[in-house]
């Protein structure tokens, strides 16, 4: 009898919480507003999520998909090539993870000047097309290199895994950067002033108590980075030489053999330890809790002021900000001169052809497909973030998850069944509307239109899950009992969204409408595979240029895509900054 009591009593709260969810549910389903919201939700991400990721699945798994499963598992070439993407993803991940935690440590903890510049310099790679880091450390340390062989005389093969390693490590260290940062700013001084006034070391201090609270956001960090390098399509084409990863494969299969089949095998393969890493991820997250005794930072930062830390730490830091510095300093040289390196006189030829010639059309594209993707992604975000943050209905965890699929998925995945979707007849089953046939869209005369959609349709999906996770942290930060008390004054969901809600966190809704067109600019992986002769993107543009060795014009490129993303954060900063009185708000707030 003992033994049966708990059991008892567990059945009956386990009762009590399924029937708050149902009636939570309920409610939903009596405020017509929210209710179809949470539809639109779920129906966008049925379409623009699952579906496309079942399509390439369901592709993989037709005879001639098993039969390539069983030949890329067991060929020698291709085992070469998966442990060439889990290797240089492992390197990536651990070395800019290194990085961003020096860079975030030095910020947050080391007494050095020029913080203000060190800030902002970190975070230039995110505004401008990776593989354009790439082309650069080309000129910069290939065989002809002006630092490589016209200041050290060395004909350096950059080519492969080394090339690869610095290249990734320099355009993702920021997002482990930012994220270390915005933790160890989190973290309660009182906890050194503790351990300082019980005897410890400034060392012990580190590896006792700093280190193990930042060890959630160090993970974090680097299975991020991980899935980025594995994913990641525009360096490898353009610095792989003979390293071939999957990504490039699948490019090749697309784009040299036309094989689909082929492409959404490899997709898979390339799936299982994005997916992995991503479970593993979300389990750590809410396994490990790390939070101070007051809730916020109560005591006095002490800053590290010791010589033998301080100078080491700002030599290794400002040897990072040098590298960005050479390498956005040829990005926009070469821009402005007719072949840098070969012939140095200046000209405007370069961005002549980008903006009165082929490339205004895709400026104008890229643009206004951003533009439309920006708000549209925002607004999603904000509406998931509510949902999840504040509603308690069954599948809300769902929901959040399948969102997230978004960035956890590689983009050269997504692209892959975008392509599968738009290009015929493809079924797709839903439990509101049941079973129903996508048109094809990007065949035909009805090519620019289709990629259209299918472009800003990727643009969003990408770009989601940073404002819902920004949404959710602004969401966790106000009191419940506010929207509560409207609600039991009279007031609707919308009505209590609209008034209450949604000013309070409308600084992270704009930072996820600069993240959400920063990235919608800069994305390559998963769009490449769908732009059309009537539909042209820029970085695929400067891929054309870079791949037929048109350097210079590819730099213009990259020089008006960040001159366009720059003045887009600077408008909507400003907006924040008026409309809410912010202090600020960058696109830090949605990495």
């Amino acid at each position: 009898m003992e033994t049966a009591t708990p059991k008892r009593r567990i059945a009956p709260i386990q009762t009590l919480t399924r029937n708050r969810r149902i009636a939570e549910f309920w409610r939903i389903f009596q405020d017509p507003v929210l209710f179809t919201g949470l539809v639109l939700v779920v129906l966008f991400v049925a379409i623009a999520i699952i579906d496309p990721i079942y399509a390439m699945v369901k592709e993989s798994l037709t005879e001639k998909g098993q039969e390539l499963f069983r030949h890329y598992l067991s060929s020698p070439v291709y085992q070469r090539i998966i442990r060439n993407t889990l290797e240089m993803g492992l390197l990536v991940a651990a070395v800019g993870t290194f990085v961003g935690f020096v860079m975030a440590y030095v910020q947050v903890k080391v007494a050095v000047p020029f913080k203000r510049l060190i800030h902002i310099l970190a975070l230039v790679p995110i505004i401008s097309p990776p593989f354009a880091v790439a082309t650069a450390a080309l000129l910069l340390f290939g065989r002809n290199g002006i630092i490589s062989y016209g200041i050290l005389g060395e004909r350096y093969d950059i080519y492969g895994l080394d090339g690869l390693t610095l290249v990734l490590t320099l355009s993702y260290f920021p997002v482990a950067y930012l994220n270390l940062r915005g933790m160890m700013q989190a973290l309660d001084p009182a906890l050194d002033e503790a351990a300082t006034n019980l005897g410890a070391s400034r060392w012990r201090i580190f590896r006792t108590v700093t280190v193990p609270m930042l060890i959630p956001g160090i993970a974090g960090s680097f299975l991020l980075l991980f899935v980025e390098a594995i994913a990641d399509l525009g360096n490898p084409l353009v610095l792989g030489g003979n390293y071939e990863v999957l990504a490039t494969r699948i490019y090749v299969s697309i784009v040299g053999l036309y094989d689909t089949t082929a492409a959404a095998v490899l997709s898979v393969i390339l799936l299982v330890p994005s997916l992995l890493v991503f479970v593993v991820q979300r389990y750590w997250i809410s396994r490990t809790s790390v939070v101070s005794i007051t809730g916020k930072p109560s005591g006095t930062p002490q800053m590290i002021r010791h010589p033998l830390v301080v100078w080491p730490l700002f030599a290794a830091v400002m040897t990072v900000l040098l590298l960005i510095v050479l390498v956005y300093g040829v990005i926009f040289a070469g821009a402005f001169t007719k072949i840098l390196n070969v012939n140095n006189t200046l000209t405007l030829d370069h961005f002549d052809f980008v903006i009165n010639g082929y490339g205004s059309e895709a400026m104008k594209d890229t643009t206004q497909l951003s533009a439309i993707a920006t708000p549209i992604a925002g607004v999603l975000g904000m509406l998931i973030a509510f949902l999840v943050a504040r509603k308690k209905f069954t599948g809300r965890h769902a929901l959040d998850f399948a969102t997230m699929l978004g960035i956890a998925v590689p983009g050269t995945i997504l692209g892959i069944g975008y392509l599968l979707v738009f290009n015929g007849p493809h079924e797709i089953t839903l439990p509101i509307v049941g079973t129903f046939t996508l048109i094809p869209k990007l065949t035909g005369g009805r090519a620019v239109f289709g990629g259209a959609i299918a472009i800003v349709l990727v643009y969003i999906v990408r770009s989601v899950p940073a404002a819902l996770r920004a949404g959710v942290a602004a969401l966790s930060q106000i009191d419940p009992a506010i929207e509560e008390a409207s609600i039991s004054l009279g007031a609707d969901n919308f009505g209590t969204f609209r008034r209450i809600t949604l000013p309070l966190i409308r600084p992270a809704f704009f930072s996820g409408l600069i993240y959400a067109f920063a990235r919608s600019m800069t994305t390559i992986s998963a769009i490449i595979f769908l732009t059309t002769p009537g539909t042209k993107i820029m970085t695929h543009q400067i891929l054309n240029e870079v791949e037929n060795g048109r350097y210079g014009n590819a730099f213009a490129y990259c020089v008006i895509l960040i001159a366009i993303v720059l003045v887009a954060i600077g408008i909507l900063a400003v907006a924040v900054g008026t409309s809410t009185g912010a202090e600020k708000t960058t696109i830090e707030g949605a990495a």
